[in-house]
């Protein structure tokens, strides 16, 4: 198993991983609930190094390596998902300064940013919070933070749900089981969803960790209003059959950012399948260009 690097940013460690030369422009992937950032494929990475980035994913707190909230209160979903926040370790405002973090601790004075479902909120207030460090904004089958838009089916609410593995073996078992139901209309390859989640398992189990990444995105405010305010190059991509974050939530994002982009990709659900790997790399690049049509 490859060492991968950490930083000490915004008070916390944070664990990291590079692809790419890093003097070339510097595209940050972040990713979503409870998801490590081996989540984000090394074979997407590489294709986008290739395209002359320097890519970095990572850890979000209480994820993974890099910092764990343990000794924050109990998170209390059920009162968060009424409305009473109060239990909230942190933000999401407070995971978009953890990224701001790490780009300032490797001496990155700005970046692309890509996030994906929670990751997609958190790259949505870096932009709001640090739009000095944004080059280009993209906003993967995600959402506003408008509790009108974006909600999940039953369905893929009750997958979200699901009480947390006790063993590896159940581990791998619900992953499988996430996919089928979250996924979207592509073939589930079950062996990659299970080496995948065993990778997840071996490296870190923290399901407090998600708990508290949950109550986090229920007590952030809506940023519709500040994303109206953005100035910086955006694609939002979503799946035509997300159920989780149902489509709506990305179509709101777009409208929401002045002269975003929004790709609808059919038969893609809550999920990034690499039958479609080439055209998201592809949209992603096309609008980082923007930025120098822009300069």
């Amino acid at each position: 198993m490859r060492v991968m690097p950490n930083v000490h940013a915004n008070g916390i460690d944070i664990e990291y991983e590079e692809f790419g030369d890093p003097s070339n422009p510097t595209l940050l992937l972040v990713m979503g609930l409870g998801a490590q950032m081996i989540v984000w494929d090394e074979g997407f990475c590489q294709l986008l190094a290739d395209r002359g980035f320097h890519v970095i994913r990572y850890d979000n707190r209480d994820v993974g390596l890099s910092t764990k909230f343990d000794d924050a209160p109990a998170p209390d979903l059920a009162a968060a998902m009424g409305g009473d926040g109060s239990s909230a370790a942190y933000l999401l405002a407070d995971m978009a300064d953890d990224g701001i973090g790490l780009l300032d601790a490797l001496g990155i004075e700005k970046a692309h940013i890509v996030g994906a479902s929670m990751g997609g909120m958190i790259v949505q207030e870096m932009a709001i919070r640090h739009p000095e460090k944004v080059l280009s904004l993209c906003s993967i089958m995600s959402t506003t933070g408008d509790r009108a838009v974006g909600q999940p089916t039953p369905e893929a609410m009750a997958a979200l749900m699901a009480p947390p593995p006790q063993t590896r073996d159940e581990a791998l078992d619900l992953a499988v089981k996430a996919q089928k139901v979250i996924g979207g209309t592509f073939p589930v390859d079950e062996a990659k969803v299970r080496e995948r989640a065993g990778r997840s398992y071996d490296r870190m189990v923290n399901p407090m960790g998600m708990a508290r990444q949950l109550v986090a995105i229920m007590a952030s405010p809506d940023r519709t209003p500040k994303l109206q305010q953005l100035d910086v190059p955006t694609l939002v991509i979503h799946g035509v059959v997300d159920p989780l974050v149902t489509p709506s939530g990305g179509e709101a994002t777009a409208k929401a950012i002045p002269g975003a982009e929004l790709l609808m990709l059919e038969g893609m659900g809550h999920d990034t399948p690499e039958q479609l790997w080439p055209q998201i790399v592809d949209a992603i690049v096309a609008n980082t260009e923007k930025r120098g049509a822009l300069a």
